[in-house]
């Protein structure tokens, strides 16, 4: 992003349990839950124009990692209607209060095992509570209502105020999109378009990632929207989707797309890793722009403008496929691993494009950082919520200039195309970076990223 949740079988003793929240979420308490690995969401909507509400469900396939008589999800509804576990009913409970949907199957579920648990709920769009952790901090619309439709901002905890679901980055998993519109509304969401049908007045369009992608960058719009498709590095599908009041004066922004995938690849080392990507453009978005996994999402506006040096943004997201969608961070104290590589690739990109010196941008970068760490934290531990979004951008982008400057461009280059494809569709943390830091460099350079990662005040300038 950038600002501008005893049972005996065949003679062998099961020992069952309910899960817990997360302990692993410092500035998040409560958010996340243990018990379960989930491997799939597939999340269906009726959407009409002129009320809130959406009748709505979500099928989740995922995995026992022990024995459970019962398990909980991160969830905000109007209301839960069922819920079945293995095609059983099961008894729930919703507490709003705690964002807890508490679900106690009919049979145990088996360690190891995969389950299927479908709920049938009524998302609503007026029902947005502030988050319980930092509800002060909380100043963005998730449910984002603009002309002619919605989308979603769920970042960094929120988004289970959209569907049911394990809201932390580590438990990643595919999502699909099942959206129903009346005629003249298009829908489109992460990943490839598997199928749209036409029947009695309403559209129904499928959307699904071919890979798995964290809850916060699931995206999906309604509105009345242009489509713009192309073709980027390697015959990568492109398909970007503007507000059709602002397409014709979008298209300019739109094209720069492939140019800067192609640039992206060659700086990172490695192909982008999604299947599709593109920009999504809307109304009603203020301030901010998001990382959308395979569909960066920026107001309409922002792509209107001209093709003059400005387009730095829309670098900034694409990076953050790479690092932030396709390598996720392991809890959101490793957030600096997604917002500094995003800003440092984006000086790169300024520098590359003869705009701006990388040494120039970087120095701006670390005295912002000197002086602001006192307010926001060191960027490996964020003072609060609003610092994980905007404090880790600069001392994550510096730390990682440091380590180029200390060991050499080459060295650095290795480094970083390394982690990227160790963790390509997991989830890393600061001590994983750290890992591979030092083996390609045949170094022990832990005292020297900790300081830069958790000091209590800034290192000098690099170099």
């Amino acid at each position: 992003m950038k600002k501008i949740g005893l049972s005996a079988l065949c003679g062998v003793m099961l020992v069952t349990s309910s899960t817990t929240a997360q302990a692993t979420e410092r500035l998040l308490p409560g958010l996340g839950n243990t018990g379960y690995d989930v491997q799939s969401y597939a999340v269906a909507y009726d959407y009409s124009p002129g009320t809130s509400q959406m009748p709505a469900s979500v099928d989740i396939v995922a995995r026992a990692e022990h024995g459970l008589s019962s398990f909980t999800l991160d969830a905000v509804a109007r209301q839960v209607k069922s819920v079945t576990v293995n095609g059983l009913p099961a008894e729930y409970q919703l507490d709003n209060s705690k964002e807890k949907l508490t679900v106690k199957p009919r049979i145990a579920l088996l360690p190891g095992l995969p389950f299927r648990t479908a709920i049938s709920f009524v998302a609503d769009r007026s029902l947005e509570p502030k988050s319980p952790s930092f509800p002060e901090q909380d100043n963005f619309d998730h449910w984002t209502d603009w002309d002619g439709g919605f989308e979603l901002m769920g970042q960094p905890n929120r988004s289970h105020l959209f569907f049911p679901m394990n809201d932390i980055p580590s438990d990643k998993a595919r999502v699909s999109f099942r959206v129903s519109v009346p005629k003249g509304y298009q829908a489109v969401a992460n990943g490839t378009l598997r199928s749209e049908r036409t029947k009695a007045g309403r559209t129904t369009y499928v959307f699904g990632t071919r890979d798995p992608i964290p809850t916060h960058v699931a995206q999906l719009a309604v509105g009345h929207l242009t489509e713009f498709k192309g073709t980027g590095p390697h015959g990568l599908p492109l398909r970007s989707f503007v507000d059709s009041s602002k397409a014709k004066a979008a298209g300019a922004r739109v094209g720069l797309v492939p140019e800067q995938l192609q640039w992206v690849e060659e700086a990172i080392g490695a192909p982008y890793p999604f299947e599709t990507y593109g920009v999504l453009g809307v109304g009603g978005v203020t301030g901010y722009a998001l990382e959308s996994a395979t569909l960066s999402m920026f107001n309409a506006d922002y792509l209107t403008g001209p093709v003059d040096g400005s387009d730095g943004t829309m670098v900034h997201e694409l990076v953050h496929q790479y690092f932030g969608n396709a390598v996720s961070v392991k809890t959101w104290d490793d957030m600096w691993l997604s917002e500094g590589h995003a800003a440092y690739y984006t000086g790169l990109y300024h520098d590359a494009k003869g705009r701006r010196k990388l040494d120039d941008f970087m120095r701006d970068a670390w005295e912002f950082e000197s002086g602001e760490r006192p307010k926001y934290g060191p960027p490996g531990r964020p003072a609060d919520l609003s610092s994980i979004l905007y404090g880790t951008n600069p001392g994550g982008a510096v730390t990682l200039y440091a380590l180029r400057q200390k060991l050499g461009l080459k060295t650095f280059q290795q480094i970083e195309k390394t982690f990227f494809e160790r963790f390509r569709n997991k989830a890393a943390s600061t001590q994983d970076y750290i890992d591979v830091v030092n083996e390609v460099s045949g170094q022990d350079l832990t005292a020297f990223v900790r300081e830069w990662i958790y000091g209590a005040k800034t290192p000098p300038f690099p170099g």
